[in-house]
């Protein structure tokens, strides 16, 4: 029996300082197109990290599945709150969870939410709170590793905040991976909403409460590799590797969140661009409006704008 096998399904919150990690800093520069440059494959990945556990030293679960989901949460209390219920809504039957979220205390929004989901328990489901000093949370490659270094888990599911997992999700996802060693897997197959604006009735806050989105605001959309929140990673992997672990920039807390580049630079360390898999239930609300980000009002207005610019080409194209 492993250690995760005797944890509690209780809450747990914890506040974590990580030591030796650099002064923050205010931007990337030519550092982080450089990083963006090798991570299209013109450095081998082994320069920067150790090899992948092989193949026969990974092991296999064909029993109950212990799954760990690691998600990021600063400003969006309005999005986790979804995906907080979700697990309320749907819990997994197959597989014991562990729901991981990093926060900053300064977010009073998000905290009571925590606190609010912390009470109830839930068949399967262990809550797990981990605040972060904010530069530390702002680099969500810091907390991934964290989580990739310390979890017991057979899988590690590093997801955004904005994510569901509803019916048959979970479940599935554990029939799916049982008896598999694969370093890196996400589902095929995502259901989206189209891009909404901040005065979305469905992206009001107010008092933590469960709620779900309707399944008429989706649609299906095809994935081709393991991006952002559709990563799940072997727990033996993520145990010898960690999430970008011996990358510099990418383990260096930041004075405003960051663009999440360390995905891909993640899928070139494992030399994988992930195997998809079929899972039901994967909702993601898509949202125009980014209140994580700590600059000017001018800042978010220009951001907004370009995201429904894109979308408006996208859906030209």
């Amino acid at each position: 029996m492993s250690t995760y096998d005797q944890l509690p399904l209780t809450k747990s919150s914890d506040d974590i300082v990580l030591a030796g990690l650099p002064a923050p800093r205010a931007g990337d520069g030519l550092a982080g197109l450089g990083l963006r440059l090798a991570a299209s494959g013109l450095i081998p990945p082994r320069w920067f990290s150790p090899p992948v556990p092989p193949l026969a030293a990974r092991r296999t679960v064909t029993g109950t599945l212990n799954l760990e989901i690691v998600s990021h949460c600063w400003r969006y209390a309005n999005f986790l709150t979804y995906q907080l219920s979700s697990l309320v809504l749907f819990p997994p039957r197959g597989a014991r969870v562990t729901m991981t979220v990093y926060h900053a205390r300064e977010d009073v929004e998000t905290s009571a939410l925590l606190d609010y989901f912390g009470a109830m328990e839930v068949d399967n489901v262990r809550w797990q709170w981990r605040a972060l000093p904010r530069e530390q949370l702002f680099r969500r490659s810091i907390g991934r590793n964290h989580a990739a270094l310390h979890t017991e888990a057979d899988w590690i599911w590093f997801t955004d905040c904005d994510l569901l997992f509803r019916e048959n999700c979970l479940d599935a996802l554990a029939a799916e991976l049982r008896g598999r060693r694969d370093a890196l897997v996400y589902p095929r197959e995502e259901r989206v909403t189209s891009l909404l604006a901040g005065g979305d009735p469905l992206l009001d806050g107010g008092t933590p409460a469960l709620r779900d989105i309707p399944s008429s605001r989706f649609q299906a959309l095809r994935r081709s590799r393991a991006v952002g929140p559709l990563q799940i990673t072997h727990g033996d992997v993520a145990r010898a590797c960690g999430y970008c672990r011996d990358v510099l920039l990418y383990q260096t807390p930041a004075r405003q969140w960051c663009n999440a580049y360390e995905d891909r630079a993640f899928r070139w360390l494992l030399g994988t661009q992930g195997v998809p898999i079929d899972v039901p239930g994967v909702y993601r609300i898509r949202h125009a409006d980014k209140g994580r980000y700590t600059g000017s009002e001018l800042e978010t207005t220009l951001r907004s704008r370009v995201r429904r610019v894109a979308e408006r080409l996208k859906r030209r194209a």
